[in-house]
């Protein structure tokens, strides 16, 4: 059963008819704006940058929170028996999907776990709609693979991006709201990003708050252990100031600062978010799966584990593809 702490009523927009140079205009900068991610094609990308690790979730122990770092913003959770999945991007590309094949950025590392790898998922875990986050064809696979199965968990008005597949259930929340799904409390939290999927829309960073796409991290509680799925966001006290305390894991974005530091926090500031919120455990994520930033691949990690032993957190997972069990 599940039980909602909050309501809201959210509003879909229905477009009404525009004009031919209306359209002109909004598809023209649309392509502007996604020209590099159709020059990025895997003629002129290197091949992959090949894994050293690789999950078995077959072998988790269900007693334990164990998860794995599949790729970008992509962790498998197993939430002591109960399958979790954030951010699932599982093919070769994210960004427009048009005839049934994406056209944008490619990936650098391959998935850690293949798509028929990854184990039905109980809940998909949604941070926003960013085509490198709400990745639709992955998400259409899973839902597909198991029709009216799967419970999602998503954003303040993102849930049209989805609504059209065959889901169990798809929980909208907003900043501070909070959903029971499977036993397993969810509470969304704010954070300093931007929301728009498309240049054109509005969303909460431009101030559009009632009307405007948003973006969320979450904190995820069950059996007295609390995660943080920090979503993707820059520099900000937003989380330490949740009421949230003794986090067991953080899972933080630490890659795309630069040149996007209004948008993207670095490693440094990524330890420092989770240090204020007494994290135990640091999982790294949104990092060498895209080249979304102009940083060198390997700078991310690199840092990170140059700066970890000054704060008081340990590192769980290094690299993707790595496997952490809290015990």
């Amino acid at each position: 059963m599940t039980y909602c702490y909050k309501s809201r009523i959210e509003t879909f927009y229905i477009p009404m008819k525009i004009s031919r140079n209306k359209f002109l205009k909004k598809l023209s900068l649309s392509f502007f704006f996604l020209l590099p991610a159709f020059l990025n094609s895997r003629t002129f990308a290197k091949p992959y940058i090949k894994l050293k690790y690789k999950p078995e979730p077959h072998n988790w122990d269900m007693n334990y929170i164990t998860l794995a770092w599949i790729g970008h913003s992509t962790i498998l959770i197993n939430f002591f028996g109960k399958w979790i999945l954030t951010d699932p991007v599982l093919f070769e590309r994210v960004g427009i999907y048009l005839l049934g094949t994406s056209y944008g950025p490619t990936r650098i590392t391959p998935p850690a776990l293949s798509p028929e790898e990854i184990p039905q998922p109980d809940i998909i875990l949604l941070s926003h709609a960013h085509m490198d986050h709400m990745d639709y064809p992955s998400l259409k696979y899973l839902a597909k693979k198991y029709p009216n199965k799967i419970d999602v968990i998503t954003a303040y008005l993102t849930k049209d991006v989805i609504k059209d597949l065959p889901w169990k259930s798809i929980n909208v929340l907003d900043w501070n709201e909070e959903i029971i799904l499977r036993d397993i409390r969810f509470k969304a939290l704010e954070v300093k990003h931007f929301g728009w999927r498309f240049p054109w829309e509005k969303d909460r960073s431009r101030g559009y708050f009632k009307d405007g796409r948003s973006y969320n991290a979450y904190i995820i509680e069950f059996k007295g252990k609390k995660i943080l799925f920090g979503g993707d966001t820059a520099f900000t006290n937003k989380l330490s100031n949740i009421g949230e305390n003794k986090i067991d894991i953080a899972i933080m974005p630490i890659g795309a600062y630069n040149p996007w530091r209004r948008n993207h926090c670095n490693p440094e500031e990524a330890l420092k978010m989770a240090t204020e919120l007494n994290a135990k455990y640091f999982i790294p994520i949104h990092t060498k799966t895209f080249k979304l930033g102009i940083e060198p691949t390997n700078e991310p990690l690199e840092w990170l584990i140059k700066s970890a032993p000054q704060y008081p957190i340990i590192i769980g997972i290094n690299d993707i593809g790595q496997t952490f069990k809290l015990v």
